[in-house]
């Protein structure tokens, strides 16, 4: 075990998929620090467990966000050092955790990154369409008039838009684009960094 590291709040990257992605910088922090904030705690107990390491787990997800934030504050003024991870990926993005972030820096509390793996900038590097511009959109709206709208703004974006979609939306998704711009490129990147990693490049229309 090293030592305990300075009182801090540590956003950390996991990996998305491949255990090697995991830096050498992310393990000695996650080695070091008195508790972990996580969505799932069994997930990110399994990755700790797979690293030999049994740090305090606090659940910290959309539901009790606002209710942890002064309970994990109290931790850090009292010098504990803590880490914030997500599921897979970079925490923050798509995920909960801005609030404890914006916490602490109004309490003037130490937030460092401990950066890695993110699967919207993975996929965005290996896409093939301009990087000098993009927009991260997230996940869309699920039904209704707004996604509708969301999806017509990103169609009238003249940068790269990346989105999230879960895989049983994503042949609706590609319906709406085949609809609103038959022509317009897409590129659909699944399984980032594990053994079935895809790429599939076409127009809307074709895919």
């Amino acid at each position: 075990m090293n030592q305990t590291v300075p009182a801090s709040l540590y956003v950390v990257a996991t990996p998305i998929g491949n255990r090697g992605d995991f830096s050498a910088r992310a393990k000695e922090i996650l080695s070091s620090v008195s508790a972990v904030i996580c969505e799932d705690t069994r997930r990110t107990g399994i990755l700790l467990s797979e690293l030999g390491m049994k740090n305090k787990l606090i659940s910290y997800h959309d539901h009790n966000e606002k209710n942890r934030v002064q309970e994990i504050i109290k931790l850090l003024k009292n010098g504990d050092s803590i880490a914030l991870v997500s599921d897979a990926g970079t925490p923050c993005i798509s995920d909960p955790g801005y609030r404890i972030v914006r916490a602490c820096q109004e309490e003037g509390i130490r937030v460092s990154s401990v950066p890695g793996a993110c699967a919207a900038i993975g996929a965005l590097s290996i896409s093939g369409l301009p990087t000098d511009r993009f927009i991260f959109e997230g996940f869309l709206p699920p039904k209704g008039a707004k996604r509708s709208r969301r999806i017509d703004v990103i169609l009238g974006s003249n940068c790269t838009s990346i989105v999230y979609e879960s895989t049983h939306k994503i042949e609706k998704l590609l319906q709406e684009l085949a609809e609103k711009a038959p022509d317009r490129e897409v590129v659909i990147v699944r399984e980032l960094t594990k053994t079935y990693e895809e790429t599939l490049r076409g127009l809307a229309k074709d895919l």
